[in-house]
């Protein structure tokens, strides 16, 4: 299956970095065919040739769970993504992870994603171990 593995870092690039570079090496043990995608980078990519998106971030404000506002204009020139299936995941942090999933899989919906797992992520291990229960399938 073609998977690919969107990240937007912003100030905690290290972190979501690693914890990208750990879903998608947990998925390509799998046998999956897994690109990675810098989103802070890459402005024009387009995931519709993709069978399953894996979408992750960080929380750029400490209490309030606010994320990147490039996702969703992201998303929204990526192509057709009605129907594709997806995993959701944000960057540990002290406060507001919980808010800034929300938010993550609320712009993901909107853009027509059928999300199918979601998590709070804090390390590479925790990665591979959260994309072993994934069971991603055609």
């Amino acid at each position: 299956m073609r998977v690919a593995v969107v990240f937007f870092a912003g100030a905690k690039r290290d972190k979501v970095h690693d914890l990208a570079r750990g879903v998608a090496d947990s998925l390509e043990r799998q046998g999956h065919a897994v690109t990675l995608i810098d989103g802070d980078q890459s402005r024009d990519a387009k995931l519709t040739v993709y069978d399953y998106l894996v979408l992750g971030t960080s929380v750029t404000s400490l209490f309030r769970g606010r994320i990147d506002s490039r996702i969703g204009e992201f998303l929204a020139q990526a192509g057709n993504l009605l129907g594709k299936k997806s995993f959701a995941f944000v960057a540990n942090a002290p406060f507001g992870a919980q808010r800034g999933l929300s938010r993550l899989m609320d712009l993901m919906e909107r853009e027509g994603l059928f999300l199918r797992f979601s998590e709070i992520l804090r390390s590479r291990e925790e990665a591979d171990q959260v994309v072993r229960r994934l069971k991603i399938e055609r």
